[in-house]
This record gives structure tokens, C-alpha cells and sequence, in this order.
């Protein structure tokens, strides 16, 4: 592992580093906000994913996230969105191959070399982190924004054992009924539709569920509302009878003003399960 920046933040230390990945076959980056009670010991941790064309950068210098973070003593793990360079594969829209990996681990060419971001972030990346750094593995909470939101709901339903609550901003709810969805399960994953049900947070909330708290923040402003597709995670929640809270926040659009307004209640959301016994 190579540190690449370590920064005073609040009391505790905002680093970048990269590693050299297996899943991913290559050098990755992340971000990690340790706040100072890791001085005394591990602590908590809140994964967040991020959204298309994103690095691990974007949340991490504007999402306001560390100082609710620190009050709270949780460190925050701001992963890339795909592998990177010019060995992995690419294509020339914006929202497929590089910065737009979907969280799902590839079985199609060419992206079955590298794009094996539901394995770098589930195991490979907390194994490292643990390893490292003084984080509580048994303490783990996830979040995200747009593509990351779908990445930490279908993550936190497939694996209940590991995140003891997740939330999400701006979820793509339904990609397997979405333009942001259908093309890329399609390139990555092919075209037999059932492989992509676990990577459909609205399917999943409807066939499993999540045994612990949600919370999911839109805009009503957002102009890829229709691509998004909240009111099927609405209706999943409620025909499951899904612990949860799923606001419409009036006026909000899809940027990082909306996420950094309400990072705080997030941040906070998840503190109360992370501390729980």
C-alpha cells in the first residue's frame, strides 16, 4: 500500500492511498477519513459509494462528510467507482467501463479482467482496511449517491451480516427497468436477466429485504427521476413492510448540494446502529 496524501481533518487525518488490487487486477485508490479516537482503538466505519464518472474524490471533498463524522468518532471509506488505466477496458459514453462500474463483479468481455468492484469492496478493500488501519470490522454501515446508492443497497441486502444499516442518496432503485441499468447489467453481466435480479435494490428489497434500518433521501428537483425510479423502492419498502424511512426532499436536484445537506441525518442514522449492542 502507497500513501498518497495524509491530511489533518477535523481533528483526525483525511488519507488518499492506492494498492495494488487482485479482484481488480490493478492499482486502486481510496480515501479514508480516520477521525482522532482512533488513536484509542478501532473504530466504526461508513462506507460510501459513489455515483457515475466519479473517482474516490468527489464525496470526499464535497460531501462535507467528515466533521459529522468526527463528532460521531467513524471513520469514512471513499472507494473509487471501477478499476483504472489504460490496460482496463473503456468505452466512449459516460456511463460504462471506466467510472461507472456498477458495483457488480463483470463476466463478459472485455470487462472480466478488471470490473470486479462487488468483490473489491466487500471483501478485498475491508480486508486491507482491517489489516492497516484501526477500524472495526464488526462495525460496518454503508451509503452512496446515484450509482453508489444502488451499490450500498444491494450490497447491504446481499450481505446483512456485514452493514448494520444502509442509506442512500438518489438511489438508482430499478436498473434492471432503467436506461441506467439495463445497458450496463446487459454489457457486464449479459443478457440473461436473472443474473441481474441481486443487483436490482428494488427486487431485492421485494424478494429479501434488509434485517436492520434504511434510510433513502431524492430530490424531487432531480432530473433523473425518471432514470431513478424511486417509486418502485417505494413500493418494494411498503409491500415488504420494510423498516425504513424514504423521503422526497422538495426542491433538491441530483448534485452535491443535495448530498451535503443532508449528510448530517445520514451520518447520524447510521452512528445510532453502528453504537448499538
Amino acid at each position: 500500500m502507497e500513501i498518497k496524501s495524509e491530511i489533518a481533518c477535523f481533528g483526525g487525518m483525511q488519507g488518499v492511498y492506492s494498492h495494488t488490487s487482485k479482484a481488480c487486477g490493478g492499482e486502486m485508490t481510496f480515501g479514508l477519513f480516520l477521525p482522532e479516537e482512533t488513536k484509542l482503538g478501532p473504530v466504526p466505519v461508513l462506507w460510501y459509494l459513489s455515483g457515475l464518472t466519479c473517482t474516490h474524490e468527489n464525496a470526499m471533498t464535497k460531501a462535507g462528510a467528515q466533521a459529522w463524522a468526527a463528532e460521531e468518532g467513524i471513520a469514512l471509506v471513499f472507494p473509487d467507482t471501477s478499476p483504472r488505466g489504460a490496460e482496463v477496458a473503456d468505452d466512449d459514453a459516460y456511463d460504462l467501463g471506466q467510472g461507472a462500474g456498477f458495483y457488480v463483479n463483470a463476466t463478459q468481455d472485455p470487462w472480466v479482467p478488471h470490473f470486479r468492484m462487488w468483490d473489491y469492496v466487500a471483501d478485498e478493500l475491508p480486508h486491507l482496511l482491517g489489516n492497516e488501519f484501526a477500524v472495526n470490522l464488526q462495525r460496518q454501515s454503508i451509503t452512496g449517491h446515484s450509482m453508489g446508492g444502488h451499490g450500498a443497497l444491494t450490497l447491504a441486502m446481499a450481505r446483512p451480516e456485514q452493514y448494520r444499516s444502509v442509506s442512500a442518496f438518489s438511489p438508482i432503485c430499478n436498473p434492471t427497468g432503467s436506461d441506467w441499468g439495463c445497458k450496463q447489467l446487459t454489457a457486464y453481466l449479459g443478457p440473461d436477466k436473472s443474473a441481474w435480479e441481486i443487483h436490482d435494490a428494488s427486487q431485492q428489497m421485494l424478494d429479501k429485504g434488509f434485517n436492520g434500518p434504511v434510510l433513502v433521501d431524492t430530490g424531487t428537483k432531480d432530473p433523473f427521476l425518471d432514470l431513478l425510479k424511486p417509486e418502485t423502492l417505494a413500493f418494494s419498502m411498503a409491500k415488504r413492510r420494510q423498516q425504513g424511512h424514504l423521503r422526497l426532499q422538495p426542491g433538491y436536484d441530483h448534485s452535491y448540494f443535495f448530498v451535503s445537506t443532508f449528510i448530517e441525518d445520514h451520518i447520524n442514522f447510521h452512528s445510532e446502529a453502528l453504537r448499538a449492542e
